[in-house]
């Protein structure tokens, strides 16, 4: 049996409809089993990590978890039930802001996922951990400004990425999760090239057959604004690395092809598969 936790996040979805595809048997954490929408022989169980009472249930009989997590959560009360269930195998959908040389981490998102780092290596239980920066559904953002407008009006236009495809990212902590070979690594995941968020629009356009263009704006009121309703110390440190990212080229390697024995997917694939999304 393999868990997923986040089973209706965009990565827990795509790794349970992966999962499904092998034949495997799959169980997928939600608060909320009557929203889940997940596929057909999936076991959907109510679980919440901020109730540790409700763990013990999940990960009875499982052989192997992927963990995607929302920021901030508390994974201790997961990882002592799935200690004690006897569960061999964590695959821990991390993020690209860590930094492995830091004495202290730069901002709040590498500290955050760091320290769930910290806590599953702690836990006796093998793991892996696959490192993300700036997945491709980042660009969904788009697409509100795009139902009046051909304007992708955003800041720092020219952070490049190297954006990755959600279904790459499942593929990738499938092969870990039934197949294992990966205990106590650490996978960078990127896309096959470095694009910047003007570039990825001038794609989007292609794909759905719109002249788009890019208004770059100033990072500060955005923030302010984005501020009313997330928080600020994540939204500083997400700013930061966008930041950082301009006048660069977004580091490239080949570790999805490795492990899924494919090509990672283009952005321009992305944009196809998500031409809907976009009202396409």
């Amino acid at each position: 049996m393999y868990l997923v936790v986040g089973a209706t996040a965009h990565f827990g979805r795509q790794a349970v409809e992966e999962l499904v595809s092998t034949g495997a048997a799959v169980r997928a954490l939600t608060r909320t089993p009557e929203k889940a929408g997940l596929p057909e022989g999936v076991e959907v169980v109510q679980g919440d990590l901020t109730k540790p009472e409700t763990l013990p249930a999940v990960v009875q009989g499982v052989e192997a978890a992927f963990l995607v997590l929302q920021y901030g959560a508390d994974i201790a009360p997961l990882l002592e039930a799935a200690r004690e269930a006897g569960v061999r195998r964590v695959v821990f959908l991390s993020s690209g802001a860590v930094d492995d040389g830091a004495e202290r981490q730069p901002d709040v998102i590498a500290r955050y996922h760091r320290d769930v780092e910290r806590a599953i290596e702690a836990s006796g239980i093998e793991w892996t951990f696959l490192r993300l920066l700036f997945p491709a559904i980042n660009s969904l953002t788009f697409a509100m400004q795009l139902q009046g407008s051909d304007v992708i009006r955003a800041p720092y236009t020219e952070a490049a990425f190297s954006a990755v495809h959600e279904r790459d990212v499942a593929e990738v902590a499938v092969r870990i999760l039934t197949g294992g070979g990966h205990a106590g690594r650490i996978h960078d995941l990127t896309g096959p090239e470095s694009l910047t968020q003007a570039q990825q629009v001038r794609i989007l356009g292609e794909t759905l057959g719109r002249a788009l263009t890019v208004e770059d704006l100033d990072p500060e009121p955005v923030r302010a604004q984005m501020s009313q309703f997330m928080d600020a110390d994540f939204l500083a440190a997400l700013f930061g690395l966008m930041a950082r990212a301009v006048g660069k080229p977004a580091p490239v390697n080949g570790v999805i092809e490795e492990i899924t024995g494919h090509p990672a997917r283009t952005y321009a694939q992305w944009t196809r598969d998500h031409k809907a999304d976009f009202g396409g």
